[in-house]
């Protein structure tokens, strides 16, 4: 089904279908009505090129992946596209996605803006103190970031996980099965949720008196790899850890791999808690049956699922640009699985008297 043929059924012309499908005023609301449920029926798509023409927007949404030993193309990045991809085309839009190096960034933006390439941009992996805020801004280019930047974030649309809140109970809940020397695998703290994620984990900590050790803390890019390294790194060492925190599940995978090596059992002998995106080719065979126990304890939110709120939101800013920032803070779901247990019995070190809660 296309524009012409469309317009052919519905006995009226191209024009009066596009301004119709496209929210022009001088479309009478009758034809209006008449023209979407059409098009609702016969599953008519309006393509982004004719869509453009018709609006004078180019129907297209910015995505940048800077270049850098931090590669941003990885499983999470991709469900969170998967995500967004689905909404954009629900609304007739295109992602253009620009890969290129660090330091021309800046340039692609300015490069977006000056010649109307996009309507709008999604910001990924924001940095504390982010450059690309103040940047963006000032090109007047419409922008929702995944994530946040600083701790007040008031003046621009964002979408988070409350990193901090998710890691201080994914802390205290391993605290409260009696380990008290917790290890965290974190992801790169130059990056705003990973920094966030560490404030969390060091506030029970300090709560609740827990071993401070900082050869317990790891910081490196979320893959399977690092997380073997680490986890081979702490079990191989003189105190090793009873429980292990780990920030993505694709460094947890490592962790079990390390486990396995050293003859050790997740949940047993030592519990591992990850933070879990739900990405969609880890699925677990069974998840989501009744009695059916995930493998991993998880700290669990979709990270597809925040593409698709982006894009919405994104495009409401798009469509209302005078509105005020969107602000929307998610809490991330504790789910138990297999990987959590108490504290071994021979592990366990005592509790000081006046050990604090929080």
């Amino acid at each position: 089904m296309n524009l012409r043929r469309l317009s052919e059924l519905l006995g009226l012309s191209q024009t009066t279908v596009s301004r119709a499908l496209n929210g022009f005023p001088e479309v009478n609301e009758v034809t209006r009505a008449r023209v979407i449920a059409a098009a609702q029926r016969l599953n008519y798509r309006p393509s982004a090129s004719a869509a453009s023409l018709a609006t004078g927007k180019a129907c297209a949404i910015g995505h940048v992946v800077p270049l850098t030993e931090h590669m941003m193309i990885n499983p999470h990045f991709s469900d969170f596209l998967a995500g967004a991809g689905e909404i954009y085309a629900q609304f007739g839009y295109e992602m253009l996605l620009r890969v290129v190096a660090q330091v021309d960034e800046a340039d692609v933006y300015r490069d977006f803006a000056s010649r109307g390439r996009v309507d709008g941009v999604v910001l990924h992996g924001p940095l504390t103190n982010d450059p690309r805020l103040p940047l963006l801004k000032s090109l007047g280019l419409p922008f929702v970031v995944h994530g946040r930047c600083d701790e007040e974030a008031k003046d621009y649309s964002w979408i988070d996980v409350n990193n901090r809140r998710a890691f201080y109970r994914a802390t205290g809940f391993l605290a409260d099965l009696g380990h008290r020397r917790i290890a965290l695998i974190n992801g790169l703290e130059t990056m705003n949720f990973a920094d966030r994620r560490r404030q969390g984990y060091e506030a029970v900590v300090a709560e609740r008196g827990l071993e401070a050790d900082p050869a317990l803390v790891f910081s490196e890019d979320m893959v399977e790899p690092y997380g073997y390294r680490a986890a081979v790194e702490l079990l191989s060492g003189p105190q090793p850890p009873t429980a292990i925190l780990v920030s993505s599940v694709l460094p947890a995978m490592g962790v079990v791999r390390a486990m396995a090596e050293h003859g050790l059992r997740p949940g047993r002998d030592v519990s591992v808690i990850a933070f879990d995106d739900s990405l969609s080719f880890l699925q677990a065979s069974g998840e989501g049956k009744t009695g059916e126990v995930p493998f991993f304890t998880a700290m669990r939110s979709s990270i597809r699922q925040a593409g698709r709120r982006a894009a919405e939101m994104l495009l409401e800013q798009i469509g209302a640009p005078d509105g005020a920032p969107r602000r929307e803070l998610w809490e991330a779901e504790l789910v138990i699985g297999q990987t959590t247990g108490p504290c071994p019995a021979d592990r366990r070190t005592p509790v000081p008297a006046d050990e604090g809660r929080g």
